[in-house]
């Protein structure tokens, strides 16, 4: 097959459009975008099945980015899939804190996960309100987020997708019953870094002016 990259991506957005098409499943804008990246990420349809949203959840995303909000990663795998041109553009810093020496340290003495310890780290420096956080691998880091929007703490949109066996469909059930915060998941145990870094692709692409099928 001899194709340039930027074929090879239109022919496999093509794809994913008609088979879409195929099973009824059309998407309005600007959902379409999301739906359409979290499938080339992963090459599973199911996720047009079982990815719920907020109303509004897609808007606030683009809105908290279009202002510069920062990304905060549970993982570095999210991290390090976030495109960077395009989060330079907009003037959007990425984060992740698990290897942070204080967070290792607090997470050793309050036995808790270091990827719960690095959400609690960026709450207390501040970086929590209004960030765009971005959860693909553990539920502590969903449930330790989850404690600090009870706790009047608002983050311009929380894109929950951890995926696992232990405590992550209760995560997200809960993060699916808040109405004060713009929100982003999957149903069951689906999910993943890929699944995370495509959502916030797809979100810096609509921030940036971008078409869904231009590569990164």
């Amino acid at each position: 097959m001899n194709l340039t990259p930027a074929a090879i991506t239109e022919r496999s957005f093509a794809i994913i459009r008609k088979e879409l098409a195929a099973q009824g499943l059309i998407f309005a804008p600007p959902f379409d975008v999301v739906i359409q990246r979290i499938i080339h990420a992963t090459a599973d349809f199911e996720y047009a099945h079982i990815t719920r949203w907020s109303e509004g959840a897609i808007e606030a995303g683009v809105h908290a980015l279009r202002l510069g909000r920062p990304i905060l990663a549970d993982v570095q795998m999210v991290r390090v899939g976030v495109s960077a041109e395009i989060a330079t553009t907009l003037g959007v810093s990425v984060h992740c804190f698990v290897n942070e020496p204080e967070v290792c340290a607090h997470a050793r003495q309050e036995n808790v996960t270091r990827t719960a310890a690095a959400i609690r780290y960026a709450a207390v420096q501040g970086l929590l309100a209004g960030a765009v956080v971005a959860i693909g691998n553990a539920p502590t880091a969903l449930l330790e987020t989850l404690t600090w929007v009870e706790q009047g703490v608002r983050p311009a949109l929380i894109i929950g997708v951890p995926v696992g066996f232990v405590g992550t469909v209760e995560s997200k059930a809960l993060l699916t019953r808040r109405i004060d915060v713009p929100w982003i998941t999957t149903e069951g145990r689906k999910g993943g870094s890929p699944v995370a870094v495509a959502i916030v692709n797809a979100l810096l692409r609509l921030a940036a002016g971008r078409t869904a099928t231009e590569a990164l």
